[in-house]
């Protein structure tokens, strides 16, 4: 699981044990054959692929099942996807968007619809919980790219809205249209970020107890088991005794 920052962004992710590393590399894998197939396979030309494999990178997804991925796409191998995005509520109200990939829309539709109202949710309509986001790019770097001083004053030099440090690093949010030259420019300045993604930001979120926390992440857990969704989002808010207790 990501940690969940004060917006409380989470990309649910589950990579330690090896079937779900496996579940991650094949969902990462498929992105970049997606995006391969829609632009030029070179990955500096293509600026969706160019984050599709960064991302990959940063999850330890190993080169040679890069390379594959991104010859399926040359080869006019795989099947073709449709992505598609549902929306709906968690346990005690949570709005949460999830972003699938999918050969079958009638399937991966049932089969959302069905985790949903099994842990305690229910699938709504498009558009009836994305007003509470706002779908922003974003770049993470570690502590050691620079005290907090230095990383906004190269977030604002390279066109970057806000940035959040801590202690543990530094997030730094942009238009989701210009991710790809504001991570170009922190590059320049930073180095190499620790990963560089598109995000659904929450702007507004639901405060969560233990109880709720804990039906929660059945319920992502359970999406994000599906080999057809690529990613969750939620808006919880949870306070640190919260989470070092789940």
């Amino acid at each position: 699981m990501a940690g969940h920052s004060k917006w409380a962004n989470i990309q649910h992710r589950k990579g330690r044990q090896d079937a779900a590393r496996s579940k991650l590399f094949s969902k990462l894998s498929k992105e970049i054959t997606v995006a391969a197939k829609m632009g030029d396979p070179d990955p500096d030309k293509n600026p969706r692929l160019r984050l599709a494999v960064k991302e990959a990178k940063s999850n330890s997804v190993p080169k040679d099942v890069i390379d594959r991925a991104i010859k399926k796409s040359v080869a006019g191998e795989g099947d073709e996807y449709e992505e598609i995005r549902y929306e709906g509520y968690g346990p005690n109200g949570v709005a949460v968007i999830v972003e699938a990939m999918t050969d079958n829309r009638n399937r991966t539709a049932s089969n959302v619809r069905s985790t949903f109202s099994k842990n305690g949710g229910n699938l709504g309509e498009t558009g009836s919980v994305g007003f509470m986001f706002e779908r922003k790019g974003e770049v993470a770097y570690p502590a050691a790219a620079g005290d907090a001083d230095t990383v906004m004053m190269a977030a604002i030099e390279a066109g970057a809205e806000d940035v959040e440090s801590s202690d543990e690093g530094h997030i730094i949010y942009c238009a989701d249209t210009d991710l790809n030259e504001v991570a170009t420019a922190l590059e320049a300045e930073l180095g190499e970020s620790d990963s560089t993604k598109l995000i659904w930001k929450p702007t507004t979120t639901t405060e969560m107890d233990l109880e709720g926390m804990q039906k929660l992440m059945k319920l992502l857990d359970a999406l994000e088991d599906d080999d057809d969704v690529q990613r969750v989002t939620a808006n919880f808010e949870a306070s640190d005794e919260v989470m070092d207790q789940l």
